[in-house]
């Protein structure tokens, strides 16, 4: 089976009941599974390559009445000959996975690419065609095409100030129609019924046109939506209108029941809420906006010995760039020389700048401080960090929480519902309550249609996860799906590695005692022979120290090493290598063992026969590993720690960062035994690692959390990355879960709450049409609006 992953963007869904009928119709595929998000407009698709392919999923989203988003690339290409050249490229290009159309030009030397964005990208095509054997570059010099969303917005724009336009003079009618006088003079020509139908044709056909649209596509699929009510409703209101204008022709005293006014302020209430919508639906994206926007334009490369400044996708691997103060490091790398800060904030979280000198890693889009650097380009284009999150981002904006589909089984069987009591309510009107008064019951009828539409319901909980998400981002908190982010409220224990999460997981001098003056650089240059990495945490302890090469060194596997130095035997390592060399050291056991208690590894150094120093080197806990714990705990939240080291270090690091609950002495492939005992006790864990031997419990646990400076193996296996790693963002995962849950909770309450209490309160004829059409259309903007509130929420 060739299993492949893709996302597809949608154009002309209007409710969540469009969503159901995509994801249901392409789930009937062999081999395809979907889920269509209607928040960000875009459908995740994974599919068996063997059974069927991308161009046949869009052509399936098509004929459902549905549009699928792709972009046009025009590009120069050098180097063709003849039109077999063309045709090659042409060939080649079309093969690629997400490139619908290819053409090339010969004479022009031209091709216009058609291809979906999420699939393929520009750079992809241009490898393509310079893996052909030709060169491409984007057509310069031309107009930036504007983005589907300003286009789409400024449509909406357009259409809502018409239909504002036309419908106010059919709003002032309104006013004749109250039953006081208001004292306010009504034009008898806006009361003829024809200047009426004037006014209010334009809005019902060309701007209500895609409810019509909307709404025949849907009925074609055996399927409804909110398009259906809309269409419904003010057409009912229209036509019923239109029936009572020609009555007039017949009989100049006949006063006709004129409701044109409903059928467009109707329409225009709901535009109203649309464009609204669409406004704060693009707030929402603003977290993958301002990720795009961290990156570089362009980087200062040097090539045949001269520096030139490049646009940001023509560095390659193995660059060699220059980093000024204050410029954006363009792709992530390795400092070759140079020593500078770095900001590195808008990627780790980290507040303070990270120093940075020849050897050390670089990530792209973070900010050089204050020195020169010159590094080599290692990861570029969408291998970068700053890609790799955005990506990360972009999944779990699109994927759904299990709560969604809650709404979305609602959503898909409402409007059916809706549409029979609005039939029930106008039969009851018509014959019983009010009989004979069919204006009566059209307004009921109408009323209730306009205020049960689902499209609240529908954007409830996709906007509150975009907006949790972006903000995790934001914050060094990458969530990989919406049921992580959902799942994390729910944890109660925390089970932390200690390595290289509790700790720095690099060993440092924390002691040195000095029993004899002057022998610590002697010491120093000792190690800095020896690879062993006690060694080199003491080289680096002693890295400014007066520099002295050893005449000698052996290393003593398991013992320490011995060297000459400036004449001297140098001995550095346990007790019984003291012992086997004859070097007195008992006077000194009591403060070993202090040590020790304190879980560090203490050394012993000698030189000449004689004691000369005590060292001790440990793993040292991060600064953030006891706020943390402490944070955890305040929230209700049991903490646990695991590792592989005895049972004595494991306590002291323990009782260092308040840890109640200690496993030591733990193999690697227990570890994921230790998760399966704490779920068996009815918690609901979350295990936090950074190593490949961590993989198994961090997929073990309900949430598995990877620290992002720790290996790829342990962030793939994880469900949620912490940027940077600092503990801190622990309790912030959890604590922004906590909100997005309570968030959606508001927006299902808000949403059904229109609808249960606006259909009994239509149905008793106790609210008109266009107050419905308001309630609805700001039932819509308030649950997106509420989403939006999680931006400037504290965690």
């Amino acid at each position: 089976m060739s299993q492949k992953e893709a996302t597809i963007g949608i154009t002309g869904m209007t409710c969540s009941a469009c969503a159901i009928r995509i994801e249901k119709v392409l789930n009937k595929m062999d081999g395809v599974e979907a889920n269509v998000n209607l928040a960000m407009e875009k459908a995740s698709i994974s599919y068996d390559a063997e059974k069927t392919d991308l161009p046949q999923i869009e052509e399936k989203i098509e004929k459902l009445g549905y549009g699928t988003v792709k972009e046009k690339v025009e590009l120069d290409i050098h180097g063709m000959t003849c039109s077999a050249c063309a045709t090659r490229i042409e060939k080649g290009l079309s093969r690629m996975d997400g490139v619908s159309k290819a053409a090339v030009n010969l004479a022009s030397e031209t091709g216009t690419i058609e291809y979906t964005p999420s699939q393929v990208s520009v750079e992809d095509i241009l490898g393509k065609i310079q893996k052909l054997g030709y060169e491409g570059n984007v057509k310069q010099n031309r107009e930036e095409k504007k983005s589907l969303k300003e286009e789409e917005l400024r449509s909406k724009k357009f259409k809502l100030l018409l239909s504002i336009i036309l419908s106010l003079p059919l709003l002032y009618t309104m006013l004749a129609h109250m039953p006081w006088d208001l004292g306010i003079p009504v034009p008898e020509f806006l009361m003829n019924p024809w200047v009426q139908l004037a006014f209010a044709t334009p809005v019902q056909f060309y701007i209500g046109g895609p409810f019509y649209m909307g709404a025949y596509r849907a009925l074609r699929n055996k399927s409804a939506n909110m398009d259906v009510l809309v269409a419904l409703g003010t057409s009912a209101a229209y036509f019923y209108s239109l029936a009572e204008a020609i009555r007039t022709l017949g009989a100049a005293h006949y006063h006709p029941q004129i409701y044109f006014e409903t059928s467009a302020v109707l329409i225009t209430l709901i535009l109203v809420g649309k464009y609204f919508e669409a406004l704060a639906k693009g707030r929402t994206t603003e977290a993958i906006s301002k990720l795009l926007s961290l990156q570089a334009k362009e980087a200062t490369v040097i090539r045949n010995g001269e520096e030139i400044k490049i646009p940001l996708d023509q560095v390659a691997v193995s660059d060699i760039l220059i980093v000024k103060p204050g410029e954006k490091i363009p792709v992530d790398g390795i400092v070759i020389s140079g020593t500078s800060s770095v900001d590195e904030s808008m990627i780790t979280g980290e507040s303070l700048p990270v120093e940075k000198q020849a050897g050390d890693q670089i990530i792209g889009a973070t900010i050089n401080k204050n020195g020169i650097l010159k590094m080599e380009a290692q990861r570029v284009g969408k291998e970068t960090a700053l890609a790799g999150i955005i990506k990360i981002v972009e999944e779990a904006q699109g994927s759904k929480a299990p709560i969604q589909r809650m709404a979305d089984t609602i959503s898909g069987i409402f409007v059916p519902i809706v549409v029979g009591i609005a039939i029930l309510a106008f039969l009851i009107w018509y014959f019983f309550i009010d009989p004979g008064s069919l204006p009566q019951a059209l307004e009921v009828s109408i009323a209730i249609l306009v205020i049960a539409c689902p499209c609240a319901l529908g954007l409830a909980t996709p906007t509150s996860i975009m907006v949790g998400t972006g903000k995790g981002a934001e914050q060094g908190i990458l969530f990989k799906g919406g049921e992580y982010l959902e799942g994390a409220h729910k944890i109660d224990a925390v089970l932390l590695d200690k390595t290289g999460t509790v700790t720095k997981g690099k060993p440092e001098v924390t002691d040195v005692i000095e029993l004899k003056e002057g022998f610590i650089p002697s010491i120093v240059a000792a190690e800095r022979a020896s690879e062993h990495p006690l060694a080199e945490a003491i080289a680096e302890y002693g890295k400014n120290e007066e520099r002295i090469e050893a005449e000698s060194f052996s290393a003593i596997p398991g013992h320490g090493i011995e060297a000459v130095i400036g004449g001297k035997t140098i001995l550095v390592g346990t007790r019984k290598l003291m012992k086997e060399k004859s070097v007195p050291f008992e006077g000194y056991e009591n403060q070993l063992l202090q040590l020790e208690e304190q879980g560090k590894t203490a050394m012993l150094a000698a030189a000449d026969g004689e004691l000369a120093a005590i060292i001790a080197v440990a793993d040292t806990v991060k600064e953030t590993s006891k706020k943390a714990v402490v944070t955890l705990k305040e929230m209700g939240i049991d903490v646990y720690m695991i590792t592989g080291d005895n049972e004595r270090t494991a306590n002291a690091i323990a009782k260092e960062v308040g840890i109640d609950g200690v496993f030591a002495q733990v193999l690697p492939e227990e570890k994921a035994d230790k998760v399966k005992e704490l779920q068996a006790k009815g918690m609901k864990v979350a295990m936090v690692g950074d190593g490949i031997n961590d993989a198994p419990a961090l997929a073990m646990a309900d949430i598995g959390m990877a620290i992002g400076s720790g290996t790829d193996v342990a962030i793939e296996a994880a469900d949620v990355t912490l940027v940077g790693g600092d503990l801190n963002h622990i309790p912030k995962a959890i604590l922004l879960s906590r909100k997005t849950m309570r968030n959606i909770r508001q927006n299902l309450f808000w949403a059904l709450f229109y609808n249960a209490a606006g259909i009994p309160v239509a149905a008793l004829g106790l609210l008109e049409p266009w107050v419905a059409g308001a309630a609805m259309a700001f039932s819509s903007v308030s649950v997106v609006t509420n989403a939006l509130r999680l931006k400037r929420a504290q965690i």
